[in-house]
């Protein structure tokens, strides 16, 4: 596989943002495949799919998933990530007696019966501030091992979503070393949501290369760059050798003032990417750069664009 290969994951939707932030955030399946589809003929080969329930609060419903990951699959041959971080609201979380509200981990492992090739593992556990409430994302490193097993079982290639270079130098490395994951692990960095997530990491090309030096060996990484870092960080990990990740769930803005579409944040994606000299990387170049082609888990039949 050539070094000049990025692989470009498209992030629609999202567990946090709603239709009021940016009328253009798909929510319902049949706008989650529209979209996905769209940015898959622009050049994307990952989707990052969270699934919403009809009034648009976040699920891990794998009846939903497995609807929405059915509306892309009969059309296109991206490879399907499904999320089992969930969201913010909705079947995901549950307010505590004290009035503080958590993560569901019973509905967040769900995340992985829908039938995708990839699915995020978010080795984390960390404070969120959302709508004046306080929740907990709690994953230790039990219930994070428990996880990587599920995904294991099934075949399924995990997505290491880390927030922080602690992140990297525990979880992740540590259930790597178990063997629960195959060369070459794949980890997402997560920079920039340091307002609402406690010990998060603001972005900036110094935290950026720090964590990059933490990564376990073999490791391939791309970076979520959220909001205004979404340029910056998506530049710098493509010069490094990464890869890059764009969508509403992570940015809702084109410019300042200007509410986004999928759609234009994967095309301009795909501009930069071939402007630095390299090229988008097919969904079967990916699945070659992630190992999914060597693995025995889902085989689906899609068409080819």
């Amino acid at each position: 596989m050539g070094s000049n290969k990025v692989i470009i994951t498209i992030a629609p939707t999202g567990g946090m943002a709603g239709k009021k932030q940016n009328p253009n955030l798909p929510t319902q399946p049949d706008e989650i495949a529209r979209d996905v589809i769209d940015c898959w003929n622009a050049g994307a080969s990952v989707v990052a799919v969270h699934a919403r329930r009809p009034d648009d609060q976040a699920t891990c419903n794998p009846e939903i998933y497995r609807d929405i990951n059915s509306r892309i699959r009969a059309r296109s041959d991206i490879i399907i990530n499904n999320s089992t971080g969930g969201g913010v609201d909705g079947d995901v979380v549950k307010q505590m007696p004290d009035g503080r509200w958590e993560t569901q981990w019973e509905e967040r492992i769900k995340g992985v019966e829908a039938g995708a090739e990839m699915c995020t593992l978010d080795a984390i556990t960390v404070n969120l501030s959302f709508a004046g409430n306080d929740i907990i994302f709690n994953s230790p490193l039990s219930k994070n091992r428990e996880l990587a097993q599920a995904m294991r079982a099934r075949g399924i290639k995990p997505e290491w979503e880390v927030f922080s270079p602690t992140h990297i130098v525990q979880d992740v490395t540590t259930l790597i070393g178990e063997g629960l994951d195959d060369d070459p692990p794949y980890v997402n960095m997560v920079l920039n949501c340091h307002r609402g997530f406690q010990g998060a990491m603001p972005y900036s090309a110094k935290t950026f290369q720090f964590m990059i030096d933490l990564l376990p060996k073999n490791a391939i990484f791309g970076v979520s760059g959220i909001g205004p870092a979404q340029l910056a960080s998506s530049v710098q990990s493509i010069l490094l050798g990464g890869h890059a990740r764009t969508g509403l769930e992570d940015n809702n803005y084109y410019a300042a003032g200007e509410l986004a579409t999928n759609q234009r944040l994967t095309e301009r994606l795909v501009r930069i990417v071939r402007d630095l000299g390299f090229e988008p990387a097919t969904p079967s170049e990916a699945r070659d750069i992630l190992g999914l082609s060597r693995m025995t888990g889902p085989k689906p039949e899609f068409a080819i664009r």
